[in-house]
């Protein structure tokens, strides 16, 4: 297979469907904010050194994953502007909420403590991403998304 025929298959999507839309536009939502509250203390959080802080002393995780993890859900949150590499983007958030679902959620449960009454969130939202994510890594793009301008190129 030649690295033209490659190429189109990686920018490859699928035309006008709009349920992808609807769902990458509100996993893009959902990231955007744990991202940037993790890189800039936006939405409640501490920012940066909090967060690199958090991660590695508390969670022991190794400051280069930590900070990939940051970095990565602040840039997956500005590709998906653009709706680029939708595939690739949409693997390593899959990879990142299940780490932080068994890292970090497991231990209390299934829900979410909407009340307050435990130290923190279960697992249930990371169901949800891995969902949507995995649905994304599937089918792909959409109409208007760089992928599709770009995969003209490589035709």
């Amino acid at each position: 297979m030649s690295f033209k025929t490659l190429s189109y298959k990686f920018f490859d999507t699928d035309d006008k469907d709009y349920g992808l839309l609807i769902l990458r536009v509100t996993l893009w939502i959902v990231m955007f904010a744990h991202g940037w509250q993790k890189l800039f203390g936006l939405f409640w959080w501490n920012g940066f050194e909090w967060t690199m802080w958090f991660f590695t002393g508390v969670m022991w995780m190794p400051y280069i994953i930590a900070l990939l993890v940051v970095l990565w859900e602040s840039l997956w949150a500005l590709a998906m502007i653009v709706w680029f590499k939708t595939r690739f983007m949409a693997f390593w958030i899959l990879v990142i909420m299940i780490g932080a679902a068994f890292m970090a959620h497991l231990q209390y449960g299934f829900y979410i403590d909407w009340f307050g009454n435990q130290e923190w969130n279960g697992i249930e939202y990371h169901i949800l991403a891995w969902a949507m994510a995995l649905v994304l890594m599937l089918r792909w793009g959409w109409t208007f998304a760089l992928d599709s301008v770009m995969k003209k190129w490589f035709k």
